[in-house]
């Protein structure tokens, strides 16, 4: 329980926490990894890079001290950030490691006096334990459940199917030849990479692209441009030398972007480019259920070329009259614009928008490059959807949409 005393310090920092978090947090993992070069077998190189990683650790702390004295607020995004660490296998013994580093770059930056410091410890503390306490049911729930284990497992690739230009599915059954645990249609695993010549291992978290209830796990992985680039180096990788024998280690299951499999309301799935891949998932789970729900399935992709599972879901629309799909092409080929393979050419527009979805009383799930999501949370917002049926997952460090 913290003080009075603390509360108040922590919350007078708010300010120079909005001002300058990125810069703290951007110290804080100079030091980290300087430190502890062993952590960079767990995070992303590429956010780091790209500064992904340190703006979502800038929002985190910004978030904890302005909701100090009623640390239930934050309790979701606790458990958003807790799946991702539970996936990584971030373990109770990193976390004092991390207090460590992130009071020396307050420190540094701030030039915060012992007063301010001794306060964000205190406050680190009870911050920790929080996020120590819920990761750690979350791994005994991992490993517990059936066809469940703890931190990774190895798991070999059985099939490798071509689903575009751009993206490739791997079929992924366990070495060991057990079961796989269940999970819900939207969550993801993490894939560990040891590229040779590499000093680190890497980590990718990438959504499961099926229905849950089979004997294999599958993951729809998109090439990215440049192998020599940070984005480029594992999805290359994956793509041009991971082959069907060779084995990958699999965490279980996680994350908190899923389907709600009580609600009775209609679903609208709207997708870019290789965020089709959770909304896969979601789309086969409710027609193998034999749900009633209507479905209407959106999805912008450049052109034919690049996009994903277009005949699996046509076939889909086709055999089940509750579902509709609809696609959009912002560079459509000649082939395209000569077969009309496409329903919209450009982008997905609001007023193109509200005249395919049945209803704004549904549940609506996105994913997609940022922009496009800042998009059409802004669209769904502006028809009058409900906050709390908008759902939506970010590939990577969690950003705003606003």
């Amino acid at each position: 329980m913290l003080s009075e005393k603390t509360i108040e310090i922590v919350k007078s920092t708010v300010p120079l926490l909005q001002e300058k978090g990125v810069e703290i947090t951007t110290r804080f993992y100079e030091i980290l990894f300087s430190e502890h070069p062993e952590l960079l077998n767990i995070f992303n190189h590429t956010n780091q890079k790209k500064g992904r990683q340190q703006q979502a650790l800038a929002n985190a702390v910004y978030a904890a001290a302005t909701y100090i004295d009623n640390l239930e607020a934050i309790i979701p995004v606790v458990k958003q950030i807790g799946h991702k660490h539970r996936s990584l296998g971030i373990k109770a013994e990193h976390y004092p490691i991390v207090g460590t580093c992130l009071l020396r770059a307050i420190k540094e930056v701030a030039g915060a006096p012992d007063e301010v410091l001794n306060a964000w410890g205190e406050a680190y503390g009870v911050i920790a334990d929080a996020f120590i306490s819920i990761e750690a049911e979350m791994y005994e729930e991992a490993a517990h459940k059936e066809g469940g284990w703890k931190d990774f497992r190895n798991f070999v690739v059985v099939k490798k199917v071509k689903e575009s230009d751009v993206i490739t599915s791997f079929y992924l059954k366990p070495e060991d030849g057990g079961k796989v645990s269940s999970f819900i249609p939207g969550q993801y695993v993490t894939v560990q990479i040891n590229i040779e010549g590499e000093t680190y291992t890497h980590n990718r978290q990438y959504s499961l692209s099926d229905a849950p209830g089979k004997e294999y796990y599958r993951i729809s992985v998109k090439k990215e441009k440049g192998v020599d680039t940070p984005d480029g180096k594992v999805s290359n990788y994956l793509h041009e030398h991971v082959k069907e024998g060779d084995m990958l280690p699999v965490s279980a299951p996680a994350g908190d972007f899923v389907l709600n499999m009580d609600s009775t309301l209609p679903v609208v799935l709207i997708s870019g480019g290789v965020g089709i891949t959770p909304m896969m998932s979601m789309l086969n789970t409710l027609i193998e259920q034999d749900s009633k729900r209507n479905v209407c399935f959106v999805h912008a992709a450049i052109n034919s070329n690049t996009h994903a599972m277009k005949e699996h879901v046509e076939a889909v629309d086709n055999e089940y009259e509750q579902v509709k799909a609809y696609t959009c092409y912002s560079a459509p080929t000649e082939k395209d614009l000569e077969m009309k393979n496409f329903d919209k050419e450009g982008f997905v527009e609001r007023e193109w928008l509200q005249t395919i979805i049945p209803t704004t009383e549904a549940e609506f799930y996105f994913c997609g490059p940022i922009p496009f999501m800042k998009h059409i949370n802004a669209v769904l917002t502006d028809l009058g959807v409900k906050q709390e049926h908008i759902h939506y997952e970010f590939f990577g460090p969690a950003a705003s949409l606003q």
